[in-house]
């Protein structure tokens, strides 16, 4: 029996509903060889005595077998055979597809025979996403982490509704707290939000090439400290001579008739 890793990794996703990362895949594989090690020394046990014209050829297969299998499979190797099994899918316009997501390889059925699907099952059609939500989402997708104050100055409006919507589908989780007055809590995407998109990283995510990284920080930064316009007294520069002589005649204006008839009587004095 010849070893075909490809039939072989149709065998193990048709076998589960979950994602099949790499190390599930090595660890059958480790585990097939452990499994076959142990019927071999039990074979050789119960032959033990029986002259060798009479014993069964059983070892000499599993021999042959843990030859034909490999005791590690390499992750390229793997890689390699799940991407000729997406393309035979692909070629032979398969119902079902082979999808990369973040924790493994899984089959799906593709999307234009979803609503068969849920009518078999009697599910209801999943709700959309809002426009204001999917903004939200990608605000959120590209900056994070982000606090609700940075993610509201970019949209310029409210998100308390559209970021707790994300929060409820799974999409939006809480990463921390920002390094700021108030330590604000900060948000970022999921891993439901990695299957959502069909992407395995957020590096897979389109690059945006209006602003840099550093251009939108900075106007995030911005608009959620303006800066306040410091008076020349501020920036520690002298006032102009007209506005110490304005100072001066309104403290003059300002002085009691009984003040100024005081300093007459000391100047007739001296």
């Amino acid at each position: 029996m010849d070893f075909q890793l490809k039939q072989v990794l149709r065998a193990l996703l048709f076998s589960t509903s979950e994602s099949l990362s790499l190390k599930d895949i090595q660890a059958v594989v480790a585990r097939y060889h452990d499994q076959a090690e142990a019927e071999r020394e039990n074979s050789a046990d119960d032959v033990e005595g029986v002259p060798s014209a009479a014993a069964p050829d059983g070892q000499e297969v599993m021999a042959v077998v843990l030859e034909q299998v490999p005791a590690l499979v390499t992750s390229s190797r793997i890689r390699e055979a799940m991407n000729a099994i997406a393309a035979e899918l692909e070629e032979s316009d398969a119902v079902y597809r082979l999808v990369a997501g973040p924790n493994g390889y899984r089959f799906a059925v593709r999307p234009e025979y979803a609503d068969w699907v849920r009518l078999l099952r009697d599910e209801p059609r999943p709700k959309k996403l809002s426009p204001a939500a999917l903004e939200t989402l990608a605000v959120v997708a590209y900056r994070q982490p982000i606090t609700r104050a940075e993610l509201e100055a970019i949209r310029g409006v409210a998100s308390d509704s559209a970021l707790n919507r994300l929060i409820e589908r799974e999409l939006v989780h809480v990463v921390g707290r920002a390094e700021l007055p108030g330590r604000p809590i900060q948000y970022g995407t999921t891993d439901t939000f990695l299957e959502f998109c069909g992407i395995r990283a957020l590096e897979e995510l389109p690059a945006s090439d209006v602003l840099s990284p550093n251009e939108i920080s900075d106007w995030i930064r911005s608009a959620t400290f303006p800066k306040k316009e410091l008076s020349d007294v501020d920036m520690g520069l002298a006032q102009d001579d007209a506005e110490f002589d304005g100072a001066a005649d309104t403290a003059d204006a300002e002085e009691s008739p009984g003040e100024k008839n005081r300093g007459d009587d000391t100047s007739r004095t001296a």
